[in-house]
């Protein structure tokens, strides 16, 4: 798994890069390899200066001088050159391009097919497993002195500001006086050890009252931050606290499992992956029971693989899940004025990606978006199966 402490493109850049609209938006896609060996840094420049060549070809087609063309391309060309790129890759490089806001380009943890792509907007189709199918998620580290809120996928494990909306330590929301109380340690262990959560006594009752407490305030402030979001959130505790947290709790996506351990020993990186292996579980779940669904709504109106049907629907917002398969491509015009699809058998200057186009309407209008391989697709003979909201 190759991880990021950041999202290595985040949801509102990609946002950014959907609406964007300007004449000649070059789009390049590239495998690199993440080992940095030299002999495969030579393949990835290779395919770049070939992917350059192509982009010189449509831009020609779009009638642009080959003047223009060579100055326009030139932030690209000098991309051949930048050692720390090709020294320290991840699994992708991904480049854009377009005449305001100049060039772009991202390292992504996915291993891409070479693919260049020249028109009024961006090819984003294959980014779309960062934010569909490869789950979004919280991890909330806690204990009695410590509270961290993380935002995570597969790809990208971040930060959250929680310090303005919830206590960091438990004497904050139950008083200095009160803290010293709340726990009383077995010998030999601290705060975050499995089975320190060990009231027992006179006043156990009150002890747990005040975590509750605590953790209400935490609870309040995940929900400050997540703002109103669906978005499963794991904790990573001991199970003690986990129960208690639980009970406290009225977030609506808690995850009923913890990530059991020390989370303040644990470095982002083990957190990350140790959080994705206890969700990805899930993740697979949703997205087996959106199969099943398709199966079970076959041939009726809740369904469709027809292309023209599901351009139109996800224009209208009816698309609930849009399944792809991996490595397949539409190209054409979708006339939006008489609610026409014209398909074509190749990319041309005149048409453009109507499985981009889909996929993007899809995800703006909060359907999910599956890239498969055929073996996986619910009708493997076809471009694109959908799962309609009604």
């Amino acid at each position: 798994m190759n991880t990021s402490e950041i999202h290595p493109l985040p949801k509102e850049t990609f946002e950014s890069l959907m609406k964007r609209r300007a004449l000649h938006c070059v789009s390049i896609y590239l495998p690199m390899d993440k080992q940095g060996k030299e002999q495969n840094r030579h393949l990835a420049q290779a395919r770049l200066k070939q992917c350059i060549n192509e982009v010189k070809r449509a831009l020609a087609e779009h009638q642009m001088h080959e003047d223009q063309i060579t100055t326009y391309l030139q932030p690209i060309e000098q991309l051949l050159h930048q050692v720390t790129l090709w020294r320290n890759p991840s699994d992708g490089l991904v480049i854009f391009l377009d005449p305001e806001e100049g060039m772009r380009y991202f390292q992504i943890p996915i291993p891409f097919e070479v693919q260049t792509y020249v028109a009024g907007h961006f090819y984003l189709l294959p980014l779309l497993p960062l934010y569909h199918g490869d789950g979004q998620y919280y991890v909330l580290e806690l204990s009695q002195d410590y509270v961290r809120l993380y935002k995570a996928s597969r790809y990208g494990f971040e930060d959250q500001n929680i310090e303005d909306f919830a206590p960091h330590r438990l004497e904050e929301a139950v008083g200095y006086d009160y803290a010293p109380k709340m726990f009383q340690f077995r010998s030999g262990q601290n705060v975050h050890s499995a089975g320190s959560f060990h009231g027992h006594g006179e006043g156990k009752d009150d002890r747990k009252k005040e975590l509750i407490t605590f953790f209400r305030e935490i609870d309040k402030g995940v929900k400050k931050v997540v703002s109103g979001q669906n978005i499963p959130l794991v904790l990573a505790c001991v199970d003690e606290v986990y129960d208690v947290y639980k009970e406290a709790s009225t977030y609506p996506a808690l995850f009923d499992k913890n990530l059991e351990g020390d989370p303040e020993f644990k470095g982002k990186t083990s957190l990350h992956q140790a959080s994705w292996d206890l969700i990805e579980p899930y993740f697979k779940q949703i997205q087996e029971e959106k199969r099943t669904k398709f199966t079970e709504s076959y041939h009726t109106p809740k369904t469709s693989y027809e292309i023209d049907s599901i351009i139109k629907a996800a224009l209208n917002g009816k698309v609930d899940t849009l399944f792809i398969q991996k490595g397949t491509e539409v190209y054409g015009i979708y006339d939006r004025e008489n609610d026409v699809v014209a398909l074509d058998t190749k990319k041309d200057t005149n048409n453009a990606s109507l499985t981009n186009l889909t996929a993007l309407e899809t995800y703006r209008q909060g359907g999910a978006v599956y890239i498969l391989p055929s073996t996986e697709m619910p009708i493997k003979e076809r471009v694109m199966n959908a799962l309609f909201r009604y």
